[in-house]
């Protein structure tokens, strides 16, 4: 049997930047991107503590070191500037992977930096 298992969470993700009119989902700090196991046009599901929205959508990479956590296209009518974010994946593991699976959890400081990982 496989299981749907959590892969990879940030958590306290904070809107940096947000377009409309751009073509693109979620853009992300290549940063975080590499601390939890994220990649390019990876899905993901975006849950927005400040309004309580939910979504899912794709990432794209932004300038490592930037702390840009940027919504795009019709993500932006679910989050703004400002909105605390939680960012999830989840992976289909079978259930012998799935006993010794650890997810990759970021927490976030209030600048997008990582504060702690687990």
């Amino acid at each position: 049997m496989r299981r749907t298992m959590l892969k990879s969470k940030l958590q306290n993700a904070i809107v940096t930047f947000a377009d409309l009119e751009y073509e693109g989902s979620l853009g992300l700090d290549a940063l975080l991107l590499d601390a939890a196991d994220l990649i390019p046009f990876e899905k993901v599901h975006v849950y927005n503590v400040t309004n309580g929205e939910r979504f899912s959508t794709y990432l794209i990479k932004e300038e490592a070191g930037s702390g840009r956590v940027a919504i795009y296209g019709a993500a932006a009518h679910k989050a703004g500037l400002g909105d605390r974010l939680i960012i999830v994946s989840f992976a289909l593991l079978e259930d012998g992977e799935s006993a010794d699976f650890t997810p990759k959890i970021v927490i976030l400081n209030g600048q997008n930096g990582i504060k702690a990982m687990r």
